[in-house]
This record gives C-alpha cells, sequence and structure tokens, in this order.
C-alpha cells in the first residue's frame, strides 16, 4: 500500500467533498453531462439545435425534448458549456488523468490490461476485458439516463441530502452488483 490512499482517509475526503459541494454549489452528478457533451457536438453540425428564446426562463430553447426540459436549462448548457456541472466532469477527466500519472505505485502493464481476479477467471487475453467493460459502460449509462440519474447523482449526492431515491437506487445497485459479481468470479 506503499504510496495509495487508505480506504477510509480516502471515503472520509470523498465525503468531504462531496458534502462542500452540496453545501456550496450543487449536487454532484455527471450523466447529464454526456448528453450535454453530445448537444454541443449536435450543434456545431445544425442551426436548429439550440435558439434563443426568452419565453423559456433560461432564455435557451430546442426542439429536442431532452434538452428542452426544465424550461430550456439544458438547452443554454449546450450554449454556454463553461458552467460548474461540466467544467467538473473535464476536471474529473483531468483529475483521474494526473493521478494515474503522479500517485502511487504504478501497475504492472498485466495488471493494466486487466486486474488479477479477471486473469485468473478469464486468461490473459485484453480484447475480452475491453469489449465486457466498454459494453458495461454503455449498460450503466443507459440505466443512468432511464434513472434520470447516475451513482454520483442517485446514490451519493441523493443520499447525503436522505432522497429516499437515492437510497433506493443504492439499494438496487448493491443488489444486482453483489450477485453479478458472484457469478462472474465464482470462487477464485
Amino acid at each position: 500500500m506503499d504510496g495509495q490512499l487508505n480506504w477510509f482517509k480516502g471515503g472520509l475526503l470523498l465525503g468531504a467533498a462531496f458534502l462542500l459541494a452540496v453545501a456550496f454549489v450543487n449536487p454532484i452528478g455527471v450523466s447529464t453531462q454526456f448528453v450535454i457533451a453530445d448537444g454541443i457536438i449536435w450543434n456545431l453540425f445544425s442551426d436548429t439545435v439550440i435558439q434563443k428564446d426568452t419565453a423559456n426562463k433560461s432564455g435557451y430553447a430546442s426542439p429536442n425534448a431532452y434538452l428542452n426540459k426544465s424550461g430550456g436549462k439544458y438547452a443554454k448548457n449546450v450554449a454556454k458549456p463553461l458552467n460548474y456541472s461540466f467544467v467538473f466532469v473535464i476536471a474529473m477527466v483531468i483529475g483521474a488523468f494526473l493521478s494515474a500519472r503522479l500517485g502511487g505505485p504504478h501497475p504492472t502493464t498485466q495488471d493494466r490490461i486487466a486486474p488479477e481476479p479477471w486473469r485468473t477467471r478469464f486468461g490473459q487475453n485484453p480484447v475480452p476485458r475491453y469489449v465486457t467493460v466498454f459494453l458495461a459502460g454503455v449498460l450503466v449509462l443507459f440505466g443512468a439516463r432511464l434513472a434520470g440519474g447516475c451513482t454520483s447523482g442517485h446514490m451519493m449526492s441523493g443520499m447525503m441530502q436522505t432522497s429516499l431515491s437515492g437510497y433506493l437506487f443504492a439499494l438496487g445497485t448493491f443488489a444486482a452488483a453483489v450477485p453479478i459479481a458472484v457469478l462472474v468470479y465464482k470462487r477464485i
């Protein structure tokens, strides 16, 4: 564990970061920003995706029902992406990159391809793991959008705000994750 953050201290730091974000800015959630990123790219190629609209409280509108939600709030985020949530997601990516480069001991090439439990169960070939991780990511993002928020929004920020949906989301997440992990990894 040389150079790595202890799980307990890491949990306290994560909790403090969420608490400060909820108290001073906004609850943390990131899955909506993937939709905003799609809207930004779409807006580069189409003049009709976002329009100024004084009738909406945000001042923006979109013919796309999702982007037009909440009085055009998402349309405004597409038109003006330098907002807290979008910058937060970009900062997460940069922070993860910096952490991987600067923090703790670097994993071996094998560990970067797949962690030991995966290699023990499925072998050394990285392609099945990459495909599995990609498909799992697509499913998680689809589920997050279907639920109207991601794990950080529902579970972390939601539970911190004592939201019933946050607790139900956490229950559902673990009720699905534990049996799947047992099925996938069996007894290694």
